[in-house]
């Protein structure tokens, strides 16, 4: 297994391939510093991990990323700062690991990253990635559990999600239904700001699609399903709905 380790500070490499020792006897380590020795290196190497920098000498990882023909690697970004980018690192389900990098943190990640090196979809998520970064936030897509991989899906597509326990069930507008090993939970932070309201503890709705609120405490979606609206609830539910 051959991984890359890009990062344009050497103290930060060295941490990694420290992390990395226990791991030294099934894999092969390659180190970039800059971000054409990067994408020259991978495009020739095709590793099967990734642990990127989200800033290279004036470039970010994400410049990198565009540049290399072959994706289908697992993806690791490592971070200081970039606030910005860590929701679209939650939406195309890619992980990031936050400098000075934890050792706890790093064991986590690798072990995801070595589960999904066996995914032969792994490409199309980074892609959703880089979607999302150039597109607008009507645009978004996201990356979510799905049998054993994942299923991508257009935001503004998903007009609710149902919790089942510590599953949740997503509904399209094409009428089709996607049961995700995440709780409610996972989804109501990740599609925070999105123009999703938890209505229930139950249910997140898109209020894209409410088409009607009744006052006894009901909401009918455009494909005609009716859920119920909490007590507690309905006055910040209604309060939202009249900043439409």
């Amino acid at each position: 297994m051959n991984i890359a380790v890009v990062d344009d500070e050497q103290h930060c490499t060295d941490r990694i391939i420290a992390l990395l020792e226990p791991y030294r006897s099934r894999v092969e380590v390659i180190t970039y510093n800059t971000p054409e020795a990067a994408v020259m290196g991978m495009n020739e190497v095709h590793p099967d991990i990734v642990f990127l920098d989200v800033q290279l000498q004036g470039q970010t990882g994400f410049d990198v990323l565009q540049a290399i023909s072959d994706r289908n690697f697992a993806l690791i970004f490592t971070t200081a700062y970039e606030k910005y980018a860590i929701n679209a690192f939650k939406f195309a389900a890619i992980d990031y690991l936050l400098k000075p990098v934890d050792e706890e943190d790093f064991i986590n990640a690798m072990e995801r990253a070595i589960e999904k090196s066996r995914n032969v979809f792994i490409g199309d998520r980074i892609n959703t990635l880089l979607s999302n970064l150039s597109g607008e936030q009507s645009k978004k897509k996201i990356s979510i559990p799905y049998n054993n991989g994942y299923i991508i899906l257009d935001i503004n597509d998903i007009t609710r999600c149902q919790a089942d326990i510590n599953y949740s069930h997503i509904f399209s507008s094409e009428q089709k239904k996607y049961i995700t090993s995440k709780p409610l939970k996972y989804f109501e932070g990740l599609l925070a700001g999105c123009g999703f309201f938890r209505i229930h503890n139950s249910h997140l709705v898109n209020l894209n699609y409410v088409k009607l609120y009744a006052k006894s405490g009901y909401v009918t979606l455009s494909d005609n399903t009716k859920l119920e609206v909490s007590v507690r609830k309905r006055e910040a539910f209604l309060k939202v709905l009249g900043e439409l």
